[in-house]
């Protein structure tokens, strides 16, 4: 048991080494496009500018062609560091690589989130325009999204993130369009809006339309189930009737009949955080519902690949497996792993004295990211690790013909034994 654990720190710390490793070699490339940016389009639907940011995998390179599953988060600029503090520590074993791009609902909020026109809401007179949610779909789905699908290298593979009304404008998605997301994630959605509108028509759907494919996370936070009585809780809050319990019971009474209706196909979750108010939630729903919407990505059986008595033969089979479950998800031929994670597990059977699994690893990297400078660099330190010089100056080579980086002509250099 020490000892697996021990490998798990090994694989992290060479993942981290590499990781430092990319980002030196890919300097470059940063600078001639941004990591993240800043954009706008003028929508003829909503009649006004929009902007958004976009933020790309840390292991982009623009010439390898690949192509990357996209999260949508509305609300995007005041939610930008949660779902990065989120995505950046489980991507991985957990997370794809993906482009995140974050919509701003800092204008015109009520109006494009909201699914239909009210005059009242709790009691008081609504100063702003309502029930726009359709026409921001519609800006969605005919402008936003091709204009992000034509700028940059993406999948048909989409998650949408709302929170508050955004999460009543996730399920809206889900229930009226579904065919433009695969993932939706409901931090407190505002199911209550307009007398539990969408809720009854949600109920109806859920109960006769198919999910297949689509998969729901929805959350709800439960610190103050009652602003005036804290003897309300989850065990009685249904036993309540007023307008101030109308927000938490109608996420409740939506995700206990989405729970039940197994027959449509819909992968479905959800959970109560018992000590989050609505403006600290999105933080652990966004890891939690992430997780769950990704859980077919997570590695079957780590503890083969970390065992150093698995099998090659073992290693390849569970690779190939897990390729074929890519595939399937995102539509399009998927490698077994991300680049880290195979240089990862290469170096790791270097240190473990297991060159053949190294160099498979090596290899593989090799033939799904063929335009990446630091797979050569690592096939070359495991032939230098073989005393094969000839081999492993044409690596290097190759790296520094792809990259033109100076890193690849010092170590060069170097293995031909010229002074720096």
């Amino acid at each position: 048991m020490k000892y697996y654990f021990y490998l798990l720190a090994q694989i992290g710390m060479i993942l981290m080494l590499n990781q430092q490793i990319i980002a030196q070699t890919t300097e470059s490339q940063s600078e001639q496009f941004q990591n993240r940016t800043e954009d706008s389009i003028f929508s003829k639907t909503l009649n006004e500018s929009r902007d958004f940011w976009v933020r790309l995998p840390d292991n982009f390179q623009r010439e390898n062609g690949r192509k990357y599953p996209v999260i949508y988060l509305m609300d995007g600029f005041s939610l930008e560091s949660t779902l990065e503090a989120v995505y950046g520590n489980y991507w991985g074993h957990y997370l794809p690589h993906m482009i995140l791009v974050g919509i701003s609902n800092r204008k015109n909020r009520t109006r494009d989130l909201t699914t239909s026109q009210i005059k009242v809401r709790r009691g008081r007179a609504m100063d702003n325009e309502t029930g726009g949610a359709e026409a921001f779909t519609e800006f969605m789905e005919k402008e936003l999204i091709p204009y992000i699908d034509s700028k940059y290298p993406t999948m048909g593979y989409r998650t949408l993130i709302g929170h508050s009304y955004a999460g009543l404008f996730t399920i809206n998605m889900l229930i009226n369009h579904k065919d433009l997301f695969q993932n939706y994630i409901a931090i407190d959605p505002s199911l209550d809006w307009d007398n539990q509108k969408l809720l009854k028509e949600a109920k109806e759907k859920l109960k006769t339309e198919k999910y297949e494919g689509k998969s729901l996370f929805v959350s709800l936070a439960a610190e103050q189930l009652h602003m005036w009585d804290e003897e309300i809780t989850m065990e009685n809050i249904m036993e309540d009737s007023s307008e101030f319990t109308l927000f938490a019971r109608s996420i409740i009474e939506f995700s206990n009949y989405a729970e039940s209706q197994k027959q449509n196909g819909l992968n479905f979750s959800w959970k109560v955080y018992h000590e989050d108010l609505h403006g600290t939630v999105p933080l652990p729903t966004m890891r939690d519902g992430l997780i769950f919407l990704f859980k077919w990505y997570q590695f079957k059986s780590p503890q083969k690949y970390n065992n150093p008595e698995t099998p090659i033969e073992d290693l390849v089979s569970l690779l190939k497996e897990q390729e074929k479950i890519y595939t399937e998800h995102f539509g399009v031929p998927t490698a077994p792993m991300i680049d880290e994670m195979l240089n990862g597990y290469g170096y790791m059977f270097m240190q473990m004295g297991q060159p053949k699994k190294a160099f498979m690893f090596f290899e593989m990297n090799i033939k799904y990211n063929p335009t990446n400078a630091n797979a050569y660099d690592s096939m070359a330190e495991y032939y230098e690790s073989q005393n094969d010089k000839e081999n492993a100056l044409k690596y290097l080579n190759k790296a520094f013909e792809i990259s033109g980086n100076d890193f690849y002509k010092e170590r060069i250099d170097a293995l031909n034994g010229k002074k720096q």
